[in-house]
């Protein structure tokens, strides 16, 4: 079964593609051959997910997903969220991101966050959401090379290592995105061989 993965994140691809049956083929936008950035303009996680599914299936008539991930910090009541990959402004800029996060956490002692993935799904025009969370601790300082985001700062519970400082068979063992991708795939095989690609 084909389906299109609407994000141009390669590391968000990387990741769902590692965490995907093998019987499901994955297409990035850029492997579709699309090439536009789709807004998040919405303020829920679930509202932005759906944003981008639903643009690229009335685009092009293929069964797709997309998903909206945020990191939500308990001090900071639940910031950054859903502005998450736009925290220090419209750049994109992870590093930028992350300088802000721990400048906004100086002083404060309460470090424990989640990461929190919602996936649209959208198969012949029918949407299905799913979730998965991940509780872990935001760190003082940057720790591993790995991964991406907010991945530096971020140690999952039940391990001593950031997620930057695992490989991604490591982080698939904790991670939100691939917990809501375990739903998405277990969803996808109750409706096999009842969808055509």
């Amino acid at each position: 079964m084909k389906l299109i993965f609407a994000t141009n994140n390669e590391h968000k691809v990387d990741e769902v593609r590692h965490a995907i049956d093998s019987s499901f083929e994955l297409l990035s936008l850029k492997e579709a051959g699309i090439n536009i950035e789709i807004p998040e303009p919405h303020d829920t996680l679930e509202a932005n997910a759906t944003e981008k599914s639903r643009t690229i299936y009335q685009l092009t008539n293929t069964n797709c997903f997309s998903e909206d991930t945020g990191l939500e910090v308990a001090a900071l009541n639940g910031e950054p969220g859903v502005r998450s990959a736009r925290y220090a402004g419209e750049g994109k800029s992870f590093e930028k991101n992350i300088d802000k996060l721990l400048e906004n956490l100086e002083g404060k002692t309460d470090m424990s966050a989640h990461f929190r993935t919602v996936i649209s799904l959208i198969i012949d025009g029918k949407e299905t959401l799913f979730e998965g969370v991940c509780d872990g601790t935001i760190t003082r300082e940057r720790k591993g090379a790995n991964g991406f985001g907010y991945d530096p700062v971020f140690v999952p519970i039940g391990s001593t290592k950031t997620f930057a400082e695992m490989d991604i068979r490591e982080k698939d063992r904790f991670s939100h995105r691939a917990k809501a991708t375990q739903k998405l795939v277990a969803f996808l095989n109750t409706l096999e061989p009842k969808i055509e690609s």
